[in-house]
């Protein structure tokens, strides 16, 4: 059964497409401030705490893919929510890819930001699996620290720098652990794009070294139907260290899938 997930639902204008958020790893829904500030006036906008993160129960051991895809459909669900664009940034953008490989008919387009589509190597495997025990070893903030200036550049702004490692130390090792162990399992979805049938936006920060150009190219070639959006000076968290750009590059998407 799908944990209760806590969540932000602003704005009712019911003639737009809702728009549907989902964080990457480690962070929670305050990573999207910008976006509902922005978008929230003219539509409706939700962004879940996936479990194990945020003010949403923390579910130890594994999390697969699957399992957040699952809670993403029970909490829209129970929100009366039936048809959306749904966007999701690093693995946000790998849960968005499950959900659209379960519940296609329910989703008008997909934004993929700073994401990647390939199943995990075995080294990355391994990787992935080390620092899950590390982060229940140790707790969040020494990673932290090391990862701050590959999230936001080292030019960052200082203000959005000091939120996203406040969003990294605070979520709660047991669930970071299991998104890990979760995401070093997941499937290849290299093959799903090329079968997406609804519009997509792939935008990455042009610094991004976590998620390249280069994948965010592959991906914009596997879709049948998508636009690229690179955004200067960003590295992996656009929506926040670049919000205006990103914003506009979301606006003409969302104004086009309104249609």
């Amino acid at each position: 059964m799908a944990p209760f997930l806590a969540y932000e639902d602003k704005g009712t204008e019911a003639s737009r497409v809702p728009l549907v958020l989902i964080h990457g790893h480690p962070f929670d829904r305050t990573m999207w401030v910008p976006q509902i500030a922005a978008f929230s006036p003219a539509r409706r906008v939700i962004a879940p705490d996936l479990r194990g993160y945020g003010a949403s129960p923390v579910v130890p051991g594994s999390t697969p893919l699957a399992a957040f895809a699952e809670d993403i459909a029970g909490l829209l669900d129970g929100l009366g929510v039936g048809e959306f664009v749904l966007g999701g940034l690093s693995m946000g953008g790998q849960i968005v890819m499950e959900c659209y490989r379960q519940f296609p008919d329910r989703i008008r387009g997909l934004v993929l930001a700073d994401t990647f589509p390939a199943a995990e190597t075995p080294e990355g495997r391994k990787a992935r699996n080390d620092m899950a025990d590390r982060l229940l070893r140790e707790g969040m903030r020494g990673y932290a620290d090391e990862v701050l200036h590959k999230m936001v550049a080292p030019y960052a702004d200082a203000e959005v720098a000091a939120h996203v490692h406040r969003m990294m130390t605070a979520a709660p090792p047991e669930g970071a652990a299991a998104a890990l162990r979760g995401r070093a399992e997941r499937p290849d979805y290299r093959e799903l794009l090329t079968r997406v049938t609804v519009p997509a936006l792939v935008v990455v920060g042009a610094d991004d070294t976590y998620t390249s150009v280069r994948d965010a190219e592959a991906m914009h070639a596997a879709l049948p139907d998508s636009t690229l959006r690179v955004i200067e000076s960003s590295a992996h968290l656009p929506n926040l260290e670049r919000p205006a750009e990103f914003n506009r590059a979301l606006s003409a998407f969302l104004a086009r899938v309104d249609g």
